[in-house]
């Protein structure tokens, strides 16, 4: 009988490890979507900005960020500068990143 006590425990406490571990894997690959759409969505702002693609730069972003499954929380133009917040939905939380894209210093 201890043995069996035993190897339910050892089942339970492997159980739980596997599920935390799950869960702050997606919450990791959540994070990296939030990043990749950000930087995405920042670059398609600067670049509406800049008149090198037509359309208003936030609705630029905001397409972009869609795309990759992200909600665009701030986006703002700052010149040829955009500035973007995203945010990715995983287990009832937020995933958030921010980026900011334009040309480089000096080059204007």
């Amino acid at each position: 009988m201890p043995g069996t006590l035993l190897a339910a425990g050892i089942v339970a406490t492997t159980t739980l490890l596997a599920a935390g571990l799950a869960a702050a894997g997606g919450a990791s690959i959540a994070s990296q979507r939030a990043a990749g759409a950000a930087d995405a969505a920042a670059l398609a702002a600067a670049d509406a900005a800049s008149g090198a693609v037509t359309g208003e730069p936030c609705t630029r972003a905001a397409e972009l960020a869609a795309a990759a499954g992200a909600h665009i929380e701030r986006c703002e133009i700052e010149g040829l500068y955009a500035v973007v917040d995203v945010s990715v939905p995983y287990a009832g939380l937020a995933a958030t990143a921010r980026a900011r894209a334009g040309p480089a210093p000096g080059s204007q």
